[in-house]
């Protein structure tokens, strides 16, 4: 996956699920990978695609049953999300298209990673429907939790406030496709139902964030 500006602002700060200092022992970890890509002349944008091209081999290996192998793959791809945007300001800076290409790209590999799930519980499963279902809502849920901010960024507000951000989306993900290798279907699945309820929350938090801070201030009147 890429590293798109909601996943940036993401890693810079702290959230209910993944910790702050988790997150800047991730990016310590990641900057030998940086330093390798500057040497080897790697874009930003290169690295964008190489990290959508890992999650299609993961979101596959999870479809074809090979969870925990698959699930290491996606942890793989999704460190390598932070590599792009630490890269672009390595280099002086990212690029208009390097943004809007790093966003689109993080969309698509949501819903490829959500596929593979999809298909899964569609060949493991006596009884996939719910959970098929409740995959296709946290999918249109995670699509809407970004859209509410890019969309509210348009009009000059901010939205990055809610429960489920990206990057605590990939870490249930991957946690619930590795419990799953290893036996324990029922977690991923509550995992899947659980990403439902948390993106379609965040999505109510960003609208109703926007619509307090679209407000127009009250002035107090003054008593004479």
């Amino acid at each position: 996956m890429s590293a798109s500006q909601d996943n940036v602002h993401d890693l810079r700060r702290g959230d209910p699920v993944v910790p702050a200092a988790v997150k800047e022992a991730v990016r310590g970890i990641l900057a030998p990978v940086v330093r390798l890509a500057i040497a080897l002349h790697l874009t930003p944008n290169t690295i964008t695609v190489i990290g959508l091209l890992i999650t299609i081999v993961a979101s596959a290996l999870v479809a074809g049953g090979w969870l925990l192998v698959g699930a290491a793959v996606l942890t793989a791809g999704s460190l390598l999300d932070a590599v792009d945007g630490a890269l672009a300001r390595a280099q002086g800076g990212g690029t208009a298209f390097g943004s809007f290409l790093d966003s689109t790209l993080d969309r698509a590999s949501e819903a490829i990673v959500f596929a593979g799930i999809a298909v899964w519980f569609l060949n493991a499963l006596d009884e996939p429907t719910l959970p098929v279902l409740a995959v296709f809502i946290a999918l249109a849920g995670s699509f809407l939790v970004s859209y509410a901010r890019a969309r509210a960024e348009v009009i000059g507000l901010s939205a990055s406030v809610g429960l489920a951000p990206r990057t605590e989306r990939l870490v249930l993900v991957i946690a619930g496709i590795a419990l799953a290798g290893l036996g324990y279907t029922q977690v991923l699945i509550g995992t899947i139902v659980l990403l439902a309820a948390l993106t379609v929350a965040t999505v109510v938090q960003r609208i109703w964030h926007v619509w307090r801070l679209s407000q127009p201030a009250t002035t107090p009147s003054k008593e004479y």
